[in-house]
């Protein structure tokens, strides 16, 4: 048979190489992330980036490498060169034990076949310094450069995809694609703390990060990489971050995670690494959703940047060219050393809420904020009510400004003095401090020692509840109820197996399912407390869950939000009007209780405002 007559054909170099940019070259972050990976595993301790256009026109990354000599510049641009794998001794390439960055050896070709590529590069130990230029997957030859300094690499991309057009019209405007490369380098920066990062969009700084000086990854506490994290993520997430250390059979997390009530609209600020590389995991994120979900309301996502290490026999990096996706050999370990972890963290700040409501709080009581404007005078035009109103006689030092009624007749004893009225005790030591108003019979006003805490009563009380209905249930286990006639639902043979297959687990928390033919399930039992319910849909919710995150997301979710619920109507409600002692009580149980500093719907239950920060309200600092 002709050749020209068979149906298959091999593809020539050039075509193979822009299909292979296709899957690492997917926009102008995902060069930026191949170049400054390279440089990591160059020995970088500072890498340098410019962009301009979204890096559309021209993108720059300069380290101060160990670079390269001219043989194994000369190397670099062919496919599969890589200097991150070596054979044992026995001639065998391992491909599980992964400690570098990269390892695949595409970045450099498969970006000089659809854009120009010039690299200029240097060794320590050589006077001369050396540069080739791909273009559109045509190389020149190497010639000698200007020294860049002691050592490093230069790498230019100019006129992205210019050698494939039709690729141009999938790009994001602009703006999107240098918020993508932000992002990107923000992540890079993140796991790797003793390295510095500088970043410029072509027409000013937005990154500067100078190294952590003597940083060992390995043994280094986590305030190191805690300083990084602020630098990056802001104050903020410093003054709200728990500290997250934990390990379970050779694996070690450590990491910071937000305060519930620190949360976002969007999981885009949840920073996970394995090994120190940037990853973007369904399973990691399953987790830390499981983690806080009877925290947070649904649309609301804590902030965490979390660091798996494990040996890296047990992790699989090489799923996909862009590398930001793994595979665990026992991903049931990891999720569940991630949600033990978190929810040990959570259990351990208490009742502690998140400062930035305080700081919108004294945002939004600026002077003049709502106040009537001054007029005529430095008093305005205000005039004092002529009848006597008892809110209008002046404070007594040391009393509270809530008026306590004495008990019948009592005002009528000759005993009835201020001076042998027992004093209530002194509870403005305590964290949430001591009563003294109820406002709009809605709102508890205490003070502390150094400032005043202001209360939600039907949050606060609500969240009290819902954990004591909790340990009730925990102590007893989850009542079930039987259905007159089991429901069949036919769920299909791949979910019907996938929840099947997880029917232990779906047994404790009180939902008894059993095989009923082919793709269907029998449903016998269901827990007691979530009553009458639509069951079909919550099978077929529970399907969806563990094939996207592989846990029982949403029966955990749903049994947890009818808990919130009951706990909801049996609380103290709005407008109902407290007494000291029941006020005093209240402050008590939130500090004894765990995570109390935020409502079952992640809103925060109190904010506590400083006395140094109301003085500055009144010009007294």
């Amino acid at each position: 048979m002709s050749q020209t007559s068979m149906s298959i054909r091999l593809l020539p170099q050039h075509t193979i190489n822009r299909i292979a940019a296709g899957e690492v070259v997917e926009r102008p972050a995902s060069v930026i992330k191949e170049l400054a990976e390279n440089a990591l595993d160059a020995g970088a301790t500072q890498i340098d980036i410019r962009f301009e256009e979204g890096g559309r026109r021209a993108m720059i990354v300069s380290d101060n490498g160990k670079g390269m000599n001219k043989a194994e510049l000369e190397l670099c641009i062919q496919r599969h060169a890589t200097s991150k794998l070596s054979p044992d001794s026995g001639g065998e390439w391992d491909l599980l034990n992964i400690s570098t960055m990269g390892f695949r050896g595409e970045a450099l070709p498969s970006i000089g076949s659809v854009a120009r590529l010039t690299i200029t590069t240097q060794t320590k130990d050589s006077e001369d310094a050396w540069q080739l230029t791909v273009e559109g997957g045509e190389i020149t030859g190497i010639k000698p450069a200007p020294r860049l300094g002691v050592s490093g690499t230069r790498v230019e991309v100019r006129d992205l995809f210019y050698a494939t057009p039709a690729r141009l019209k999938f790009l994001k405007t602009e703006r999107s694609e240098s918020l993508a490369v932000s992002d990107m380098v923000k992540r890079l920066a993140m796991a790797r703390a003793d390295v510095g990062f500088s970043l410029h969009n072509g027409q000013r700084a937005t990154l500067n990060l100078t190294p952590e000086v003597g940083l060992d990854l390995e043994t280094s506490e986590n305030s190191d990489r805690l300083k990084r994290l602020s630098d990056i993520l802001g104050r903020d997430f410093r003054d709200n971050a728990l500290e997250i250390s934990s390990e379970r059979e050779g694996i070690k997390l450590t990491g910071y995670a937000g305060l519930p009530t620190f949360s976002r609209g969007s999981s885009t600020h949840q920073y996970l690494f394995i090994n120190d590389r940037p990853v973007k995991d369904k399973l990691l994120y399953g987790a830390v959703r499981g983690a806080y979900q009877d925290f947070l309301a649904r649309g609301r996502h804590p902030v965490v940047a979390l660091y798996v290490q494990l040996d890296p026999h047990y992790v699989d990096v090489n799923v996909h060219p862009a590398k930001t996706e793994v595979r665990f050999r026992d991903p049931a370990l990891v999720r569940g050393l991630i949600v033990s972890a978190l929810r040990h963290a959570l259990a351990g700040a208490g009742h502690r809420a998140s400062t930035t409501t305080s700081a919108f709080a004294l945002g939004k009581a600026q002077v003049g904020g709502g106040a009537v404007p001054y007029r005529n005078s430095a008093y305005g035009s205000y005039q004092a009510p002529h009848h006597h109103d008892p809110a209008m006689q002046p404070l007594i030092d040391g009393f509270s400004a809530r008026v306590e009624e004495a008990p019948e007749g009592f005002q009528n004893s000759p005993d009835y003095t201020r001076e042998n009225i027992t004093p209530p005790a002194d509870y403005s030591t305590y964290p949430l401090g001591a009563a003294r108003a109820q406002v709009h019979e809605t709102y508890i006003v205490a003070q502390t020692e150094d400032g005043m805490i202001i209360v939600d009563q039907h949050a606060a009380h609500e969240r009290l509840v819902y954990e004591r209905m909790k340990e009730n249930m925990a102590g007893k286990g989850v009542e079930r109820q039987a259905l007159l006639i089991p429901e069949i639902i036919d769920l299909g043979e791949g979910d019907a197996a996938l929840v099947l297959s997880r029917r232990d687990e779906l047994a404790e928390m009180g939902l008894i399912i059993e095989e009923f033919g082919v793709g269907a399930v029998a449903v016998r039992e269901t827990p007691a407390i979530l009553g009458e319910m639509d069951v079909q849909g919550l099978l077929r919710d529970l399907a969806d869950d563990l094939r996207d995150y592989d846990q029982t997301l949403s029966l955990a979710e749903r049994f947890e939000h009818v808990c919130g619920t009951m706990a909801c109507h049996g609380s103290v409600r709005s407008g109902r009007r407290l007494n000291a002692t029941e006020m005093n009580a209240l402050l008590r149980q939130m500090e004894a209780t765990p995570h109390s500093g935020q409502c079952n719907h992640g809103r925060p239950t109190y904010v506590e405002l400083k006395l140094a920060d109301i003085e500055k309200l009144f010009g007294r600092r």
